[in-house]
């Protein structure tokens, strides 16, 4: 299921979600202007490679330095391909803003940096052994799903469901789409564990780290109840909220 939109409109201008989708797709294309080989060694310098910390005599074996966790923040600024980069920043776009408002801007950014660290760090626990880089910033953003999942659960969110070709566009309430997201990654995860190739392609258990984390921590950066915006009523979910009953 591909998220179309969300039913909450942000109240404040989400200038941090928007600089971090900003400076996300400037570092992509310059990824473009690579050559493959620099492209490699990029993704290797700062991504997050388990095996760099695990085994720190084969990092220095081909260059690594071992005492650098730099990667574990530029690993959230580095996606592997398009579709990479636009599901993350899409994502993002969907759900950040209403979780900026809720925090707002400063406190967000150290909330999303946080979430990619800790991401990162659990990506590297669960998958030690892994010589491949991880990079992308779907870490961070798990973490800003688990505080939407918490702050915004009587949201719709409008789904896209592609069956044979043809569009199926639906509304489902957050926390049923979250949930669904994160049971599905939690799955993923155990049966990649369960294969053979247990390192290299999707970073399941980061997005479960993340999204933990999101749902945990993010009441430790919410602003002061004097400094939130007003809390929407029932009827300003959307204009479908509009027809909605009262409980």
């Amino acid at each position: 299921m591909i998220p179309v939109r969300d039913t909450i409109p942000h109240r404040h201008t989400p200038v941090v979600t928007w600089a971090l989708i900003a400076v996300n797709i400037i570092v992509f294309f310059y990824e473009l202007s690579l050559e493959p080989e620099d492209l490699e060694r990029l993704f290797y310098l700062f991504g997050v490679v388990p095996a760099r910390y695990t085994h720190p005599e084969w990092a220095l074996q081909i260059g690594l330095p071992v005492d650098d966790y730099w990667p574990f923040l530029t690993c959230m600024f580095l996606h592997g391909g398009w579709g990479h980069v636009i599901g993350n920043m899409w994502t993002l776009w969907i759900f950040g803003d209403n979780v900026e408002d809720r925090m707002g801007p400063g406190r967000f950014l150290i909330f999303y940096l946080l979430m990619g660290v800790l991401a990162g760090a659990t990506h590297w626990f669960t998958n030690a052994q892994s010589a491949v880089p991880t990079v992308g910033a779907s870490g961070a953003i798990a973490g800003v799903l688990g505080a939407y999942f918490i702050l915004f659960p009587r949201s719709q969110i409008l789904v896209l469901l592609p069956i044979f070709f043809f569009p199926f566009f639906f509304q489902l309430p957050a926390v049923t789409y979250l949930l669904f997201w994160f049971l599905s990654q939690v799955l993923s995860g155990t049966l990649a564990g369960l294969s053979a190739s247990q390192v290299g392609g999707i970073a399941f258990w980061a997005h479960v780290g993340g999204f933990v984390a999101g749902v945990v921590l993010h009441r430790l950066f919410i602003l002061p109840e004097r400094e939130r915006p007003r809390r929407f009523e029932r009827d300003e979910y959307g204009i479908e909220g509009a027809w909605a009953s009262r409980p």
